[in-house]
Protein backbone atom coordinates (compact mmCIF):
# COMPACT_ATOMS: atom_id res chain seq x y z
CA UNK A 1 0.00 0.00 0.00
CA UNK A 2 1.57 3.39 -0.69
CA UNK A 3 0.21 6.57 0.79
CA UNK A 4 -2.59 8.49 -1.30
CA UNK A 5 -0.32 11.14 -1.97
CA UNK A 6 2.68 9.75 -3.38
CA UNK A 7 5.00 11.27 -5.80
CA UNK A 8 8.59 9.78 -6.20
CA UNK A 9 9.51 12.73 -7.92
CA UNK A 10 8.37 15.27 -5.42
CA UNK A 11 9.57 13.84 -2.27
CA UNK A 12 12.94 13.07 -4.12
CA UNK A 13 13.28 16.82 -4.39
CA UNK A 14 11.64 18.33 -1.08
CA UNK A 15 14.22 15.37 0.55
CA UNK A 16 17.54 16.97 -1.43
CA UNK A 17 16.19 20.98 -0.20
CA UNK A 18 16.33 19.49 3.32
CA UNK A 19 19.16 20.63 4.73
CA UNK A 20 18.73 18.97 8.34
CA UNK A 21 17.50 16.01 6.99
CA UNK A 22 20.45 15.25 4.52
CA UNK A 23 22.92 16.40 7.85
CA UNK A 24 21.07 14.15 9.83
CA UNK A 25 21.35 10.97 7.46
CA UNK A 26 25.11 12.09 6.55
CA UNK A 27 26.05 11.43 10.24
CA UNK A 28 24.02 8.67 10.71
CA UNK A 29 25.61 7.11 7.78
CA UNK A 30 28.90 7.10 8.33
CA UNK A 31 28.74 5.77 12.09
CA UNK A 32 26.61 2.78 10.53
CA UNK A 33 29.68 2.43 7.92
CA UNK A 34 32.68 2.62 10.30
CA UNK A 35 31.00 0.08 12.75
CA UNK A 36 30.42 -2.32 10.12
CA UNK A 37 33.99 -1.90 8.67
CA UNK A 38 35.46 -2.35 12.64
CA UNK A 39 33.40 -5.42 13.03
CA UNK A 40 34.31 -6.91 9.75
CA UNK A 41 38.46 -6.24 10.22
CA UNK A 42 39.05 -9.53 8.77
CA UNK A 43 38.26 -9.42 4.95
CA UNK A 44 38.44 -12.91 4.58
CA UNK A 45 36.78 -14.76 6.82
CA UNK A 46 34.05 -11.91 6.21
CA UNK A 47 33.98 -13.32 2.26
CA UNK A 48 34.27 -17.18 3.30
CA UNK A 49 31.26 -16.14 6.18
CA UNK A 50 28.82 -14.33 3.26
CA UNK A 51 29.59 -17.11 1.29
CA UNK A 52 28.10 -19.63 3.88
CA UNK A 53 25.49 -17.00 4.35
CA UNK A 54 24.47 -16.95 0.72
CA UNK A 55 24.77 -21.43 0.77
CA UNK A 56 22.31 -21.45 3.98
CA UNK A 57 19.60 -19.12 2.37
CA UNK A 58 19.67 -20.43 -0.87
CA UNK A 59 19.18 -24.03 0.68
CA UNK A 60 16.33 -23.38 2.56
CA UNK A 61 14.51 -20.91 -0.20
CA UNK A 62 15.00 -24.08 -2.50
CA UNK A 63 13.48 -26.49 0.34
CA UNK A 64 10.93 -23.35 1.62
CA UNK A 65 7.66 -25.70 0.79
CA UNK A 66 8.87 -28.61 2.44
CA UNK A 67 10.72 -26.33 5.43
CA UNK A 68 7.31 -24.31 5.89
CA UNK A 69 5.55 -27.46 6.69
CA UNK A 70 8.10 -28.57 8.81
CA UNK A 71 7.92 -25.59 10.78
CA UNK A 72 4.65 -26.01 11.15
CA UNK A 73 4.38 -29.19 12.38
CA UNK A 74 7.02 -28.56 14.48
CA UNK A 75 5.63 -25.77 16.12
CA UNK A 76 2.54 -27.36 16.75
CA UNK A 77 4.17 -29.98 18.73
CA UNK A 78 5.69 -27.51 20.74
CA UNK A 79 2.59 -25.88 21.89
CA UNK A 80 2.85 -22.77 19.18
CA UNK A 81 -0.50 -22.36 17.35
CA UNK A 82 -0.14 -21.47 13.37
CA UNK A 83 -1.80 -19.37 10.94
CA UNK A 84 -1.23 -18.70 7.11
CA UNK A 85 -2.19 -15.70 4.99
CA UNK A 86 -1.82 -15.01 1.81
CA UNK A 87 -2.14 -11.73 1.65
CA UNK A 88 -1.74 -8.67 4.46
CA UNK A 89 -5.51 -8.32 4.72
CA UNK A 90 -5.59 -12.52 5.72
CA UNK A 91 -3.00 -11.44 8.02
CA UNK A 92 -4.80 -8.81 9.97
CA UNK A 93 -7.97 -10.57 10.10
CA UNK A 94 -5.75 -13.04 11.75
CA UNK A 95 -4.08 -11.12 14.40
CA UNK A 96 -8.26 -9.06 15.12
CA UNK A 97 -9.26 -12.79 15.84
CA UNK A 98 -7.12 -13.62 18.26
CA UNK A 99 -7.40 -10.34 19.88
CA UNK A 100 -10.81 -10.50 19.93
CA UNK A 101 -10.86 -13.90 21.81
CA UNK A 102 -9.31 -12.34 24.27
CA UNK A 103 -11.07 -9.31 24.52
CA UNK A 104 -7.64 -7.12 23.85
CA UNK A 105 -8.14 -3.45 23.75
CA UNK A 106 -4.30 -2.90 24.49
CA UNK A 107 -1.12 -4.13 22.33
CA UNK A 108 2.58 -4.22 23.04
CA UNK A 109 4.41 -3.88 19.89
CA UNK A 110 8.11 -5.12 19.27
CA UNK A 111 9.84 -4.27 16.12
CA UNK A 112 8.40 -5.91 13.21
CA UNK A 113 8.68 -5.10 9.10
CA UNK A 114 6.00 -7.98 8.28
CA UNK A 115 3.80 -5.50 10.63
CA UNK A 116 4.32 -2.53 8.53
CA UNK A 117 4.04 -4.32 5.51
CA UNK A 118 0.44 -5.07 7.06
CA UNK A 119 -0.15 -0.85 8.14
CA UNK A 120 -1.64 -2.99 11.39
CA UNK A 121 -1.08 -0.04 13.69
CA UNK A 122 -4.06 1.71 11.65
CA UNK A 123 -5.43 -1.18 11.06
CA UNK A 124 -5.66 -2.01 14.85
CA UNK A 125 -7.31 1.44 15.32
CA UNK A 126 -9.48 1.31 12.97
CA UNK A 127 -10.81 -1.62 15.12
CA UNK A 128 -11.09 0.03 18.72
CA UNK A 129 -7.70 -1.69 19.54
CA UNK A 130 -4.45 0.76 21.02
CA UNK A 131 -1.04 -0.44 19.89
CA UNK A 132 2.01 0.71 21.44
CA UNK A 133 5.25 0.60 19.87
CA UNK A 134 7.98 -0.38 22.47
CA UNK A 135 11.40 -0.30 20.37
CA UNK A 136 13.18 3.40 21.44
CA UNK A 137 13.02 4.05 17.06
CA UNK A 138 9.72 2.74 16.64
CA UNK A 139 8.43 4.83 19.80
CA UNK A 140 9.76 7.83 18.35
CA UNK A 141 8.40 7.78 14.87
CA UNK A 142 4.74 6.72 16.54
CA UNK A 143 4.63 9.82 18.60
CA UNK A 144 5.28 11.80 15.47
CA UNK A 145 2.74 9.80 13.32
CA UNK A 146 5.31 8.54 10.90
CA UNK A 147 6.33 5.99 9.00
CA UNK A 148 9.91 3.94 9.73
CA UNK A 149 12.44 5.96 7.19
CA UNK A 150 14.79 2.50 7.79
CA UNK A 151 14.80 -0.74 8.21
CA UNK A 152 16.85 -1.03 11.33
CA UNK A 153 17.12 2.49 12.51
CA UNK A 154 13.57 3.77 12.15
CA UNK A 155 13.90 7.22 13.36
CA UNK A 156 17.43 7.64 11.95
CA UNK A 157 16.13 11.07 10.29
CA UNK A 158 15.65 12.13 13.04
CA UNK A 159 18.34 14.14 15.92
CA UNK A 160 18.47 14.31 19.20
CA UNK A 161 17.09 17.82 19.39
CA UNK A 162 14.00 16.85 17.48
CA UNK A 163 13.36 13.79 19.65
CA UNK A 164 13.69 15.78 22.51
CA UNK A 165 10.94 18.24 21.07
CA UNK A 166 8.72 15.21 20.51
CA UNK A 167 9.04 13.68 24.18
CA UNK A 168 8.47 17.02 25.61
CA UNK A 169 4.95 17.55 23.69
CA UNK A 170 3.90 13.81 23.19
CA UNK A 171 4.60 12.75 26.90
CA UNK A 172 2.74 14.26 29.46
CA UNK A 173 5.33 16.41 32.13
CA UNK A 174 8.36 15.78 30.59
CA UNK A 175 10.97 18.28 30.67
CA UNK A 176 12.47 19.29 27.49
CA UNK A 177 15.95 17.85 27.55
CA UNK A 178 18.74 16.77 24.70
CA UNK A 179 20.71 14.99 27.03
CA UNK A 180 20.52 11.43 25.85
CA UNK A 181 20.70 8.95 29.25
CA UNK A 182 17.92 11.20 29.83
CA UNK A 183 15.88 10.89 27.11
CA UNK A 184 16.36 7.01 27.20
CA UNK A 185 15.57 6.74 30.76
CA UNK A 186 11.78 9.00 30.07
CA UNK A 187 11.37 5.97 27.25
CA UNK A 188 12.22 3.23 29.53
CA UNK A 189 10.18 4.64 32.56
CA UNK A 190 7.09 5.35 30.19
CA UNK A 191 6.79 1.82 27.92
CA UNK A 192 7.62 -0.12 31.33
CA UNK A 193 4.18 0.85 32.36
CA UNK A 194 2.67 0.30 29.42
CA UNK A 195 4.30 -3.26 29.52
CA UNK A 196 2.42 -4.61 32.60
CA UNK A 197 -0.73 -3.18 31.00
CA UNK A 198 -0.96 -5.05 27.43
CA UNK A 199 -3.07 -8.01 27.17
CA UNK A 200 -1.39 -9.48 23.90
CA UNK A 201 2.16 -8.76 22.37
CA UNK A 202 3.18 -8.59 19.24
CA UNK A 203 6.98 -9.25 17.67
CA UNK A 204 8.66 -9.96 14.88
CA UNK A 205 10.42 -12.82 13.88
CA UNK A 206 14.10 -12.74 12.32
CA UNK A 207 14.41 -16.51 11.80
CA UNK A 208 12.57 -19.74 12.53
CA UNK A 209 13.78 -22.97 12.98
CA UNK A 210 12.16 -25.92 11.12
CA UNK A 211 13.98 -28.47 12.65
CA UNK A 212 13.13 -27.46 16.57
CA UNK A 213 10.01 -25.21 15.63
CA UNK A 214 11.95 -22.54 17.38
CA UNK A 215 11.39 -18.48 16.63
CA UNK A 216 14.57 -16.33 16.97
CA UNK A 217 14.17 -12.60 17.66
CA UNK A 218 17.67 -10.97 17.56
CA UNK A 219 16.89 -6.92 19.93
CA UNK A 220 19.20 -4.91 21.74
CA UNK A 221 16.48 -2.80 24.14
CA UNK A 222 14.54 -5.56 26.45
CA UNK A 223 11.47 -4.61 24.80
CA UNK A 224 11.26 -7.61 22.63
CA UNK A 225 11.40 -9.82 25.44
CA UNK A 226 9.34 -8.25 27.42
CA UNK A 227 6.54 -8.18 24.79
CA UNK A 228 7.02 -12.14 24.27
CA UNK A 229 7.07 -12.68 27.69
CA UNK A 230 4.85 -10.24 30.16
CA UNK A 231 1.63 -10.36 28.03
CA UNK A 232 -0.24 -13.85 28.55
CA UNK A 233 -0.92 -14.28 24.76
CA UNK A 234 2.12 -13.55 22.08
CA UNK A 235 1.58 -12.87 18.52
CA UNK A 236 4.54 -13.35 16.22
CA UNK A 237 4.37 -12.18 12.54
CA UNK A 238 7.06 -13.69 9.72
CA UNK A 239 7.38 -13.76 6.14
CA UNK A 240 7.56 -17.38 4.64
CA UNK A 241 11.03 -17.21 3.38
CA UNK A 242 12.28 -16.13 7.04
CA UNK A 243 12.77 -20.34 7.66
CA UNK A 244 16.05 -21.91 8.65
CA UNK A 245 16.44 -26.03 8.12
CA UNK A 246 18.53 -26.24 11.02
CA UNK A 247 19.70 -25.14 14.41
CA UNK A 248 23.24 -24.74 12.85
CA UNK A 249 22.07 -22.50 10.19
CA UNK A 250 21.45 -19.45 13.01
CA UNK A 251 24.95 -18.64 14.02
CA UNK A 252 26.40 -17.49 10.96
CA UNK A 253 23.64 -15.29 9.97
CA UNK A 254 22.87 -14.22 12.83
CA UNK A 255 26.55 -13.04 12.81
CA UNK A 256 26.16 -11.39 9.73
CA UNK A 257 22.83 -9.47 10.86
CA UNK A 258 24.27 -8.27 13.60
CA UNK A 259 28.01 -7.06 12.00
CA UNK A 260 26.11 -5.93 8.80
CA UNK A 261 23.13 -4.01 11.18
CA UNK A 262 25.04 -2.33 14.01
CA UNK A 263 28.41 -3.28 14.12
CA UNK A 264 28.05 -5.34 17.08
CA UNK A 265 29.01 -8.98 17.36
CA UNK A 266 26.15 -9.97 19.26
CA UNK A 267 23.49 -8.24 20.06
CA UNK A 268 22.63 -7.40 23.54
CA UNK A 269 19.41 -9.86 23.51
CA UNK A 270 18.85 -13.21 21.25
CA UNK A 271 15.35 -14.59 22.30
CA UNK A 272 15.23 -18.39 21.27
CA UNK A 273 11.03 -18.87 21.18
CA UNK A 274 9.75 -22.50 21.11
CA UNK A 275 6.63 -22.96 23.36
CA UNK A 276 4.30 -21.27 25.35
CA UNK A 277 4.63 -21.18 29.40
CA UNK A 278 4.76 -24.59 30.40
CA UNK A 279 3.78 -26.33 33.52
CA UNK A 280 6.35 -24.93 36.64
CA UNK A 281 7.40 -22.09 34.47
CA UNK A 282 6.87 -18.65 36.37
CA UNK A 283 6.92 -16.43 33.16
CA UNK A 284 5.98 -16.50 29.41
CA UNK A 285 2.88 -16.25 27.66
CA UNK A 286 0.03 -18.78 27.82
CA UNK A 287 -0.46 -18.70 24.11
CA UNK A 288 2.13 -18.50 21.19
CA UNK A 289 0.44 -17.69 17.64
CA UNK A 290 2.81 -17.60 14.20
CA UNK A 291 1.19 -15.82 11.72
CA UNK A 292 3.32 -16.61 8.07
CA UNK A 293 2.59 -13.70 5.88
CA UNK A 294 2.86 -14.63 1.96
CA UNK A 295 1.90 -11.09 0.58
CA UNK A 296 3.31 -12.22 -3.26
CA UNK A 297 6.64 -13.93 -1.88
CA UNK A 298 5.48 -17.27 -2.93
CA UNK A 299 5.66 -16.12 -6.72
CA UNK A 300 8.74 -14.34 -5.99
CA UNK A 301 10.11 -17.62 -5.33
CA UNK A 302 8.37 -19.14 -8.46
CA UNK A 303 11.04 -17.44 -10.45
CA UNK A 304 14.70 -18.60 -10.52
CA UNK A 305 16.20 -15.16 -10.50
CA UNK A 306 13.93 -13.02 -8.80
CA UNK A 307 13.97 -15.25 -5.94
CA UNK A 308 17.20 -14.15 -4.51
CA UNK A 309 15.37 -10.97 -3.70
CA UNK A 310 14.05 -13.43 -0.74
CA UNK A 311 17.57 -14.17 0.78
CA UNK A 312 17.55 -10.37 2.41
CA UNK A 313 18.17 -11.16 6.35
CA UNK A 314 16.83 -7.35 6.53
CA UNK A 315 20.41 -5.88 7.86
CA UNK A 316 19.19 -2.87 5.95
CA UNK A 317 23.28 -2.47 5.53
CA UNK A 318 22.51 -2.05 1.36
CA UNK A 319 20.97 1.23 2.70
CA UNK A 320 23.52 2.62 4.53
CA UNK A 321 25.99 2.30 1.34
CA UNK A 322 23.77 3.17 -1.23
CA UNK A 323 24.44 6.93 -2.49
CA UNK A 324 20.46 7.42 -3.49
CA UNK A 325 19.49 6.26 0.08
CA UNK A 326 22.15 8.61 1.85
CA UNK A 327 20.66 11.45 0.26
CA UNK A 328 17.04 11.40 0.21
CA UNK A 329 15.95 8.75 3.40
CA UNK A 330 13.47 6.61 3.50
CA UNK A 331 10.34 8.23 3.14
CA UNK A 332 11.39 9.79 -0.26
CA UNK A 333 10.63 6.16 -1.69
CA UNK A 334 6.99 6.22 -0.05
CA UNK A 335 6.64 2.20 1.00
CA UNK A 336 7.98 0.10 3.19
CA UNK A 337 11.10 -1.37 2.49
CA UNK A 338 13.14 1.92 1.02
CA UNK A 339 16.89 1.67 -0.51
CA UNK A 340 18.08 -0.86 -2.73
CA UNK A 341 16.33 -3.97 -1.85
CA UNK A 342 12.98 -1.72 -1.40
CA UNK A 343 13.95 -1.10 -5.04
CA UNK A 344 13.61 -4.66 -6.29
CA UNK A 345 11.23 -5.87 -3.50
CA UNK A 346 8.60 -3.04 -3.56
CA UNK A 347 7.77 -3.57 -7.47
CA UNK A 348 7.54 -7.53 -6.74
CA UNK A 349 5.16 -7.10 -4.01
CA UNK A 350 2.86 -4.23 -4.92
CA UNK A 351 3.14 -3.80 -8.80
CA UNK A 352 5.94 -1.76 -10.95
CA UNK A 353 3.20 0.66 -12.12
CA UNK A 354 2.47 1.26 -8.31
CA UNK A 355 6.07 2.22 -7.81
CA UNK A 356 6.56 5.09 -10.19
CA UNK A 357 10.28 6.07 -11.00
CA UNK A 358 11.53 3.78 -7.84
CA UNK A 359 13.58 0.84 -9.73
CA UNK A 360 14.81 3.99 -11.83
CA UNK A 361 16.36 5.55 -8.72
CA UNK A 362 19.66 3.77 -8.46
CA UNK A 363 22.98 4.92 -10.30
CA UNK A 364 23.92 0.94 -10.30
CA UNK A 365 27.28 1.57 -8.57
CA UNK A 366 26.94 -1.83 -7.00
CA UNK A 367 27.75 -0.81 -3.51
CA UNK A 368 24.94 -2.36 -2.39
CA UNK A 369 25.76 -6.19 -3.64
CA UNK A 370 29.52 -5.41 -2.69
CA UNK A 371 28.41 -5.70 0.91
CA UNK A 372 24.94 -7.70 1.09
CA UNK A 373 25.77 -10.64 3.72
CA UNK A 374 24.05 -12.87 1.93
CA UNK A 375 25.14 -11.71 -1.80
CA UNK A 376 22.15 -10.63 -3.38
CA UNK A 377 22.35 -9.72 -6.85
CA UNK A 378 21.02 -6.39 -6.63
CA UNK A 379 22.05 -4.03 -9.24
CA UNK A 380 21.34 -6.99 -11.86
CA UNK A 381 17.58 -7.50 -10.08
CA UNK A 382 17.10 -3.82 -10.83
CA UNK A 383 18.19 -4.24 -14.34
CA UNK A 384 15.92 -7.28 -14.16
CA UNK A 385 12.69 -4.97 -13.20
CA UNK A 386 13.67 -2.19 -15.09
CA UNK A 387 13.41 -4.53 -18.13
CA UNK A 388 10.08 -5.97 -17.21
CA UNK A 389 8.40 -2.48 -16.76
CA UNK A 390 9.21 -2.41 -20.35
CA UNK A 391 7.76 -6.36 -21.17
CA UNK A 392 3.93 -6.72 -21.94
CA UNK A 393 5.42 -10.44 -21.53
CA UNK A 394 7.34 -10.15 -17.99
CA UNK A 395 5.89 -11.88 -15.26
CA UNK A 396 6.68 -9.09 -11.95
CA UNK A 397 3.02 -7.47 -11.45
CA UNK A 398 2.31 -4.18 -13.42
CA UNK A 399 5.00 -5.50 -15.84
CA UNK A 400 5.40 -3.52 -19.36
CA UNK A 401 3.53 -0.51 -17.73
CA UNK A 402 6.01 1.79 -18.77
CA UNK A 403 6.10 0.39 -22.24
CA UNK A 404 5.29 3.32 -24.94
CA UNK A 405 4.34 3.76 -28.24
CA UNK A 406 7.30 6.12 -28.68
CA UNK A 407 9.88 4.29 -27.54
CA UNK A 408 8.74 1.16 -29.32
CA UNK A 409 8.44 2.96 -32.56
CA UNK A 410 12.12 4.43 -31.33
CA UNK A 411 13.32 1.38 -31.11
CA UNK A 412 12.02 -0.13 -34.37
CA UNK A 413 13.29 2.67 -36.39
CA UNK A 414 17.19 2.34 -34.83
CA UNK A 415 16.72 -1.43 -36.02
CA UNK A 416 15.22 -0.31 -39.15
CA UNK A 417 18.45 2.28 -39.68
CA UNK A 418 21.22 -0.17 -38.62
CA UNK A 419 20.15 -3.23 -40.69
CA UNK A 420 19.64 -1.83 -43.95
CA UNK A 421 22.86 -0.09 -45.23
CA UNK A 422 21.47 2.68 -47.93
CA UNK A 423 19.26 3.91 -44.79
CA UNK A 424 22.18 3.63 -42.18
CA UNK A 425 24.32 5.48 -44.87
CA UNK A 426 21.35 8.51 -45.29
CA UNK A 427 20.98 8.48 -41.48
CA UNK A 428 24.81 9.20 -40.85
CA UNK A 429 25.08 11.87 -43.29
CA UNK A 430 21.61 13.67 -41.21
CA UNK A 431 23.01 13.36 -38.09
CA UNK A 432 26.44 14.77 -39.49
CA UNK A 433 24.23 17.81 -40.95
CA UNK A 434 21.74 18.31 -37.92
CA UNK A 435 22.98 16.12 -35.30
CA UNK A 436 24.59 19.29 -33.01
CA UNK A 437 20.91 20.91 -33.06
CA UNK A 438 19.02 17.98 -31.85
CA UNK A 439 20.24 18.17 -28.13
CA UNK A 440 18.94 21.69 -27.89
CA UNK A 441 15.22 20.90 -28.16
CA UNK A 442 12.60 18.03 -27.48
CA UNK A 443 13.02 15.35 -25.08
CA UNK A 444 16.76 15.14 -25.61
CA UNK A 445 17.35 18.46 -24.14
CA UNK A 446 16.34 17.01 -20.39
CA UNK A 447 19.13 14.39 -21.43
CA UNK A 448 21.56 16.91 -22.54
CA UNK A 449 21.08 19.74 -19.86
CA UNK A 450 22.78 17.69 -17.36
CA UNK A 451 25.51 15.91 -19.34
CA UNK A 452 28.28 16.98 -21.56
CA UNK A 453 26.72 16.19 -25.08
CA UNK A 454 28.74 13.87 -27.84
CA UNK A 455 30.09 15.64 -30.57
CA UNK A 456 29.74 14.56 -34.06
CA UNK A 457 32.63 13.95 -36.90
CA UNK A 458 31.95 15.58 -39.68
CA UNK A 459 33.82 12.61 -41.74
CA UNK A 460 32.62 8.83 -41.34
CA UNK A 461 35.27 5.87 -40.36
CA UNK A 462 35.54 5.10 -44.08
CA UNK A 463 35.95 8.52 -45.17
CA UNK A 464 38.92 9.30 -42.68
CA UNK A 465 40.51 5.65 -43.31
CA UNK A 466 40.18 6.60 -47.50
CA UNK A 467 41.63 9.71 -46.49
CA UNK A 468 44.61 8.22 -44.46
CA UNK A 469 45.51 6.22 -48.18
CA UNK A 470 44.45 2.93 -46.51
CA UNK A 471 42.71 0.77 -49.45
CA UNK A 472 39.38 -0.73 -48.88
CA UNK A 473 39.80 -4.87 -48.59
Amino acid sequence: MKAKSFNFRKNVVDALEDGQLRGNLRFAMDTMTQKRKAVFDDQDRLQGLRDLGASIRNRSLAKLPDLLEKLEQKCLENGIKVHWAETVIDANNIVLDILNQHNATKVAKGKSMVSEEMHLNDFLKENGIDPLETDLGEFIIQLAGETPSHIIVPAIHKNKSEIADLFHKHIPDTPYTEDVEELNAIARKTLRQEFYRAEVGISGVNMAVAETGTLCLVENEGNGRMCTTLPPVHIALMGVEKVVENLQDVPPLLELLTGSATGQKMTTYFNFITSPRKTGEKDGPKEVHLVLLDNERTKILADPELRQTLKCIRCGTCLNHCPVYTRIGGHAFGFVYPGPIGTILTPQMEGIDKTQGIPDASSLCNACEEVCPVRIPIPALIRRIRNESKDSRGVVKGHGSKRSFMETAAWKGWALVNTHPFINKLGGKALRMFGSELPKAGPVKKWSGVRTTPRLSKKTLQELVKNEGVENE
